[in-house]
């Protein structure tokens, strides 16, 4: 599978005993859009999108938001976008920027579905398009599901509050979260990926640290091979309910327990929270099956 996997992803596909399965899932890595995907995209009020800041090198995940049919597919290697994100977005400069290398994840939480495109950004008049470059599908693991949503008109996003550690609301938060997502990079290219479990899988042990085991997905190991190369990442907190945003910057590891599962430790260099940043409102969740009960 040359060109799908590096160095980082295949030493844990080798670890796990999982080579064969990754090579067979790899397959559906390709370039083009294809008429299910493109019919997919336009149905989706939720974009999230990874990239790294080109003034400072910080990774980060960023949600935009938007009638359905503002992620479209507007040729067989182009995805457009309508609108972007807030001005005080960690990535606001990094989507004004020309050629900058991101990746998107389009999930439905209404039938537990979600679709990568990575590639290369083109601001336009009245967004931005990226020139697809990696397009595939991922299961449906680990996804809660939420029937419907609601599109509230306000209130106004709140101000954005910027600081260097997490705040006890802020920790309280994402020990109750159920869903976040993950950017990271290797060598230029970018990969933002969904992680979910029951409430609590996620720890937030200090106003520094948290972490999370990693359960076992698609056998790709992306975004953990990635960590393995460039600890730099940033995580996406969504309030499925209120639309408040958190974001974090930071650097990544992953260790052994001592049952043998990976677990990944995420050190805070700044975290970013945006009261109702996301004008959807989701309905509450239906957790996965596949969610170990077991969470640490």
């Amino acid at each position: 599978m040359t060109g799908v996997y590096h160095a980082g992803s295949r030493a844990l596909q080798d670890r796990a005993g999982v080579r064969e399965s990754a090579d067979h899932v790899g397959r559906a890595i390709g370039e083009g859009i294809k008429p299910v995907a493109a019919a997919f995209l336009e149905l989706q009020p939720l974009l999230v999108l990874g990239a790294a800041d080109p003034s400072t090198g910080a990774v980060w995940a960023s949600p935009l938001a938007g009638p359905p049919g503002f992620v479209r597919a507007t040729g067989p290697l182009q995805m457009s976008v309508t609108g972007g994100v807030l001005p005080a977005d960690p990535l606001a400069a990094a989507l004004a920027t020309e050629g900058t290398q991101v990746a998107t994840i389009a999930l439905d939480p209404r039938t537990r579905r979600r679709m990568r495109l990575n590639g290369r950004l083109r601001p336009t008049a009245r967004g931005f398009a990226v020139t697809a470059e990696r397009v595939f599908a991922n299961c449906p693991k680990y996804i809660q599901r939420r029937e419907s949503y609601e599109v509230v008109a306000g209130p106004a996003p709140g101000r954005t509050a910027r600081s260097g550690e997490l705040s006890c609301l802020q920790r309280e938060f994402i020990e109750t979260a159920d869903t976040f997502f993950v950017a990271t990079v290797h060598e230029g290219r970018v990969e933002v990926s969904h992680k979910g479990g029951n409430p609590g899988f996620v720890r937030a042990g200090s106003p520094h640290e948290l972490s999370w085991r990693d359960y076992p997905g698609n056998s790709m190991f992306l975004t953990l091979g990635n960590i393995a190369s460039d600890p730099r990442a940033g995580l996406l907190f969504l309030d499925w309910q209120t639309g408040t945003v958190l974001q974090l910057t930071g650097e990544a590891r992953t260790e052994g327990g001592e049952d043998g599962e990976l677990r990944v430790r995420f050190v805070v260099t700044e975290a970013v929270r945006t009261p109702s940043a996301v004008p959807l409102r989701w309905s509450a969740p239906e957790y996965s099956p596949a969610n170990p009960t077991r969470a640490h």
